[in-house]
């Protein structure tokens, strides 16, 4: 079989073209070929967390590949069969360890004995999903497409030290179910939680306090939490949303220069557009969702579809990905102005 060729350049041209177009192609056992990586970025090529997807992906499928280095613009991928087993990998900067793992948790699913993965790098990076995002928001509705996934947080590590490190048991699915969600329904709880470590105590108070005066969120001592096991100075804003539909965080990570109340006004603006909206899923959650339903989808489970807001660029460009491999588009639907239905059979 000839590799597909993506073309890493267009659409958002991030590297979850890249992620995205490992899992699938692991799943699928479909060979690809990935051009222009990041080519738009101010650092075009893999980067370190990159590698770390690649290296993993190439580790548990025993992959053939070309293009392992940082900074390569090209990569080739051929898969092997998905074998489960023990697995350790480290990021070796503040790269993300949960977009590591969406490289590699969609095809874990559907490998052929459960695994244990560690992983080391950034627990609460940038431009990235946080741990408790993972823990919280996206496993449990992974499980539902099959399978059983459990996520231990072992060590925070915060930008740009990075060092932390997740622990990950995955039992695949012997067959895998679709998911549908299309109704939020009621809001049943919120929560303002501020992580904060090697910082002053007031960080988190002020963030929390920014929170309550503009979302009207109570809050007690118990929503700052202080931690001690990161190698460096960190700060992490979550905001949790409980719905009938399930569970949406949306998290900013505080950096130097960068005021509480400015953490908060961003984590806040994410939330009241959100709530403004009647999707059950929010944007983040809807990008770390396509792929595993596309891989349900393929394996024969049915239609997965869920309700979100209109898709960013980021989220056009992974359902691009997900059309290439799958050879059809997935339907996207208007639900007004400020919600799509996003589905795939």
């Amino acid at each position: 079989m000839p590799p597909l060729h993506i073309n890493g350049s267009t659409g958002e041209g991030g590297g979850q073209m890249l992620r995205s177009s490992l899992a699938l192609s692991m799943a699928l056992g479909v060979p690809f070929r990935i051009t222009g990586i990041r080519a738009n970025r101010e650092k075009p090529g893999l980067m370190r967390q990159h590698l770390t997807a690649l290296q993993a992906a190439i580790a548990i499928s025993s992959a053939r590949a070309e293009g392992t280095a940082v900074g390569s613009r090209e990569v080739t991928f051929a898969p092997g069969p998905v074998r489960g087993g023990s697995y350790r990998f480290a990021v070796g900067t503040a790269g993300s360890v949960t977009l590591v793992l969406q490289a590699i948790l969609p095809a874990l699913l559907v490998a052929d004995e459960p695994s244990e993965v560690v992983i080391e790098g950034g627990t609460h990076a940038r431009s990235a999903p946080t741990f408790e995002f993972l823990q919280h928001a996206l496993v449990p509705l992974l499980a539902r497409l099959g399978g059983a996934i459990d996520v231990r947080l072992e060590k925070h590590g915060f930008y740009p030290a990075g060092g932390g490190r997740v622990a990950v048991s995955v039992s695949p699915a012997a067959t895998m179910s679709p998911l549908m969600i299309e109704r939020r329904g009621e809001v049943r709880s919120t929560r303002a939680v501020s992580i904060v470590s090697k910082l002053p105590f007031d960080v988190a108070r002020r963030e929390l306090e920014a929170v309550r005066s503009r979302l009207g969120w109570s809050f007690d001592t118990r929503n700052a939490r202080v931690v001690d096991d990161a190698p460096c100075p960190g700060n992490a804003l979550l905001l949790y949303i409980e719905s009938e539909g399930g569970t949406d965080i949306f998290g900013v990570i505080g950096e130097r220069q960068k005021s509480s109340e400015r953490v908060a006004a961003e984590a806040c603006a994410e939330v009241e557009s959100y709530l403004e909206s009647d999707a059950p899923i929010g944007p983040h959650l809807a990008d770390q969702l396509m792929v595993p339903c596309a891989i349900a989808a393929a394996k024969g489970a049915g239609e997965s579809s869920f309700v979100t807001q209109p898709l960013s660029s980021h989220s056009t460009t992974n359902s691009e990905i997900v059309a290439a491999f799958l050879g059809r588009a997935p339907t996207i639907e208007s639900r007004g102005a400020k919600s799509v239905r996003w589905s795939i059979r």
